[in-house]
């Protein structure tokens, strides 16, 4: 008998562990439902001299990123929950992407490159309002749907 209040006790721990994953884990996704998956959303800034590309981010529902930035192109891992967003982007490419040339990418872009990153890794916090994305954290970033 005293063999089997142990067991008992790791047996009932196991349900409801089970049962509160079970309630709380469909929660989680269902409120990150609301963030808009597997669209190009573009950040909202003016486009930086000549070259009219502007830095975007698609995020998939399986957490990876594609994160288009004013030169370089960076994949990541995402986390998303109801009001919260962790990106890990892996760090940036040595060489450009094939359709850029070396005279599109200044030293400032690169540079712009370097601090979006850096921005992006430390978000915590993402809201939608008005068809407008924004992201939280040391520095607040907007982002629209592309239109295209």
């Amino acid at each position: 008998m005293m063999k089997l209040v142990p067991a008992l006790c790791r047996f009932r721990s196991i349900v409801t562990l089970t049962l509160t994953l079970s309630v709380l884990v469909p929660v989680a996704v269902a409120a990150a439902a609301d963030f808009p998956f597997e669209q190009q959303l573009m950040l909202d800034v003016a486009p930086m001299g000549k070259v009219r590309r502007v830095p975007s981010v698609m995020i998939s529902v399986d957490g990876t990123a594609r994160l288009e930035l004013w030169c370089k192109t960076a994949s990541a891992q995402v986390a998303i929950d109801a009001t919260a967003i962790q990106i890990l982007p892996a760090p940036l490419p040595d060489a450009l992407p094939q359709y850029m040339s070396d005279g599109q990418c200044s030293p400032e872009r690169m540079a712009a490159d370097t601090d979006l990153l850096a921005a992006l890794s430390q978000v915590t916090t993402w809201q939608s309002a008005g068809g407008v994305i924004t992201l939280g954290g040391p520095s607040v970033l907007r982002f629209r749907p592309s239109d295209h």
